[in-house]
């Protein structure tokens, strides 16, 4: 909060009690008032005096099967080369279940937004696209 706003929350408790006399009834007055007046703008302004940054926040969870996908690029698990069959068993470890056709189209439009790379590897007799990062 700026001097300024504090010192005009001030005048405006002040002069809320200066129509009472000195003493301790005058003085609680002002305490309370100004505490009031501070509670309602520094939520605004600053966060409380009470309040603790907030640590660990949870990620919203993916809901698209790209965004899906590109969990599991940060998590690191396209740091090798990997099949659609294995993209498609570590979705169901984390309980998101595809056929390996909904898969296709979502790791092409990655790919195409250059998050990962597409490489067309030979698996014993017959070739396989596997996805790495770039």
């Amino acid at each position: 909060m700026k001097p300024v706003d504090l010192v005009s929350l001030r005048k405006r408790a002040e002069d809320a009690v200066a129509d009472m006399s000195d003493g301790p009834l005058k003085v609680k007055a002002f305490e309370v008032i100004l505490g009031s007046l501070l509670n309602t703008v520094a939520p605004q302004n600053q966060p409380s005096s009470d309040s603790r940054p907030v640590q660990n926040v949870p990620r919203e969870t993916p809901s698209s099967v790209a965004a899906r996908i590109t969990l599991l690029a940060d998590e690191g698990f396209f740091e090798q080369p990997r099949s659609l069959g294995e993209i498609q068993e570590t979705l169901a470890v984390h309980g998101w279940h595809y056929p390996q056709g909904n898969l296709s189209t979502p790791l092409v439009c990655l790919v195409r937004q250059r998050r990962l790379r597409r490489l067309q590897l030979t698996d014993g007799n017959k070739k396989v696209w596997k996805y790495s990062l770039p």
